[in-house]
């Protein structure tokens, strides 16, 4: 189980995460632009991860275990997630692996078409909006 947040740090411990995340998305954006784009996925995927985290200590007074998992960080906050909301969560986890090691680096580089990385930042954007309208 996770450390216990004293109830004075809460509100500063969610604002941080939820802002850290805006800085995240802006970030993702600005590398569309710049074509970095499996770098822009992979900190799309962190946007997403620091809003679930930030709901966590909102519902439970705890940090959220360590995992990068975004499907486990929505129901461990016992989310309604639509099956389609489940395959993007478990698709954009797969973004910080697939940047994280070399094994798949190189295949998620040439998968990162412009295409590929607008239709991924708009489910990005899509699961943002919904995430954040739970604050």
């Amino acid at each position: 189980m996770s450390e216990k947040i004293k109830t004075e740090n809460i509100e500063r411990i969610i604002n941080h995460w939820v802002e850290s995340s805006d800085d995240n998305f802006n970030s993702m954006c600005s590398m569309l632009e710049t074509k970095h784009y499996d770098w822009a996925l992979f900190v799309g995927h962190l946007a997403l991860e620091k809003l679930l985290k930030a709901l966590h200590i909102k519902k439970h007074g705890r940090y959220a275990p360590f995992t990068h998992d975004l499907l486990r960080l929505a129901r461990l906050n016992e989310l309604d997630v639509t099956t389609e909301q489940r395959e993007w969560l478990d698709e954009i986890t797969l973004f910080n692996l697939n940047t994280r090691y070399i094994d798949f680096k190189k295949r998620f580089y040439f998968r990162c078409t412009s295409e590929f990385s607008a239709e991924w930042a708009d489910r990005i954007e899509k699961l943002r909006i919904w995430l954040k309208a739970k604050f």
